[in-house]
């Protein structure tokens, strides 16, 4: 008697099948990581800013601020041209120094040529995940942390 040896056409459907659902768990975890990873990305470059804001105040010996408008999710600094956007999925809050506000959904957080600043804390939130950047008003210190 001589038997081929192989596999039936079940064994390979079920094999398959696993391997199918392997993939497709693999794809879901991905998939929502893209938006922790938009979120961080976000607040990494709006603490570059604030950096490079800061930075600027130093050498140029003048106020430089970081402006955002809340409304649009998009901010600016005050000594360049361009206006940075945030993905409208991402919602943005600002705690700044009163004179800061505007009345049109926008403050700004403004750095003194002594590398202080007005202080503030600007929280970045998506769904369940969330950052919080603090700028120390007496150093201009800033810090990035996940909540």
């Amino acid at each position: 008697m001589n038997k081929n040896q192989g596999f039936t056409l079940l064994e390979l459907t079920v094999v398959l099948f696993i391997v199918v659902l392997g993939f497709s768990a693999i794809g879901i975890n991905l998939s929502s990581g893209n938006d922790a990873t938009e979120i961080k990305a976000a607040a990494r470059d709006i603490v570059s800013a604030l950096r490079y804001a800061r930075g600027q105040a130093l050498i140029s010996h003048e106020a430089i601020s970081l402006t955002l408008d809340l409304k649009e999710n998009s901010y600016s600094v005050s000594n360049r041209d361009k206006n940075y956007t945030i993905p409208q999925t991402i919602d943005v809050t600002l705690v700044t120094a009163q004179n800061e506000l505007t009345g049109n959904g926008s403050g700004s957080i403004r750095f003194f040529p002594d590398g202080s600043s007005t202080g503030g804390r600007l929280t970045l939130e998506r769904g369940n995940t969330s950052w919080q950047i603090d700028i120390n008003w007496l150093t201009g210190q800033i810090e990035l942390e996940d909540k």
